[in-house]
Order: structure tokens, then sequence, then C-alpha cells
């Protein structure tokens, strides 16, 4: 029995997904409180229609039955890793048009900020326990924000938090799944390799 799937890993594996899925609800909730605050202070219409936004990843899989869980890891992780870059991009934007003007909008930003790396992290720790080290974070930074107008942006912005917040409703599939013990197999929940 390889050590990624003994008793206590897979008592290790299953806590840090019924942490995570924790920190996905936690996540999520910010998110959506950060998404009003943020519709609000930009003086955006909350159902306003907003086009995919490049470098925003897409939480919506197809055969999101078929995956394996070393993809599906693979997958959050690079997501969140994207959401960072875009979510510093956007407090980075946030300053330089309202400068401290806008307080609770910079702390509510950087908050979920900090709790989108903290998962990239614990979605790391995942990878490690399944003696599959993270991939490096080379080559993943979405490429530079292109110029955009202060309107823009601020569509932008609403796109990122959107599809962040799908992200963590997927997440949370995405742990639930992993958690699960595979059939026939008491100590390795959902993580198959691919063919």
């Amino acid at each position: 029995m390889a050590a990624a799937d003994s008793p206590s890993a897979a008592l290790r594996r299953r806590d840090l997904c019924s942490r995570g899925i924790r920190l996905a609800g936690k996540m999520r909730s910010d998110v959506i409180d950060l998404l009003d605050t943020y519709v609000e202070r930009q003086g955006l219409d909350a159902s306003a229609s907003v086009a995919a936004v490049e470098g925003v990843p897409v939480a919506a899989v197809e055969r999101w039955d078929e995956q394996t869980g070393t993809q599906r890891l693979l997958e959050n992780l690079a997501a969140y890793r994207a959401f960072r870059v875009l979510l510093a991009q956007m407090l980075e934007e946030h300053r330089e048009q309202l400068g401290e003007a806008d307080t609770a909008l910079g702390r509510a930003l950087a908050a979920v900020l900090l709790q989108v790396s903290a998962f990239a992290y614990h979605l790391e720790e995942l990878l490690q326990l399944e003696s599959r080290g993270p991939p490096s974070e080379e080559g993943s930074v979405p490429p530079p924000v292109p110029h955009l107008g202060l309107f823009e942006r601020k569509l932008r912005g609403l796109g990122v938090l959107r599809e962040l917040a799908q992200w963590a409703i997927r997440s949370t599939r995405d742990l639930r799944q992993l958690a699960k013990p595979s059939p026939g197999s008491s100590s390795a929940p959902g993580w198959t390799e691919s063919p």
C-alpha cells in the first residue's frame, strides 16, 4: 500500500477536504457580500450583463463527473492562482481610482484576496498529500490587463467577482467528490489517475 493510500493519509485527505469545503463556503459568502458592496460603490446595476473576461477562468466544465481527483485539484489551483492575480490588479486599480476614499471596499477586496491565497495554498497541500507536488506558477499568470476605461474596469471587476463566486461553488462540489470513498477502496477517496 502506497503512503498516499494509507489510512492516516486517507484521514488527512478527508480532513483537508472538510476544511477546504468550509473555507470555500466562507469565501463564497464573503464574495457575495463583496459583490453587493462592489455593485453599490461602483454605481453598477446588479443585473448588468458581463461578457466573458479574458484571463478569468470559467467554473463551468463539461463532463464534470468524469474528471479525476487530480484534474479537479489542478483546475481549482490554476483558477485560484489566476484569481489571486486578478484580485490584486483590482485592488491596485481601486487604490489608484479612489485612493483612501473608499476604504471599506478596499478592505473587503484585500480580505477576499487573502482568502483566495489561503485556498490556493490549501489546494497545494492536497496535491502534496497525493504525492504530486503542485505545478510551478511559471506561465500561469494571466496576461497583463489591456488599458481599459473606467467603466470597462468596473465591469471586468464585476465579472471577476461573479466567476469567483461560481468557483467557490465548484470547489465545494469538487472537494465533496474527493472526500467520498472510491468504490472498492476505503482509503483512496476520489483519487484516480488519468488513463
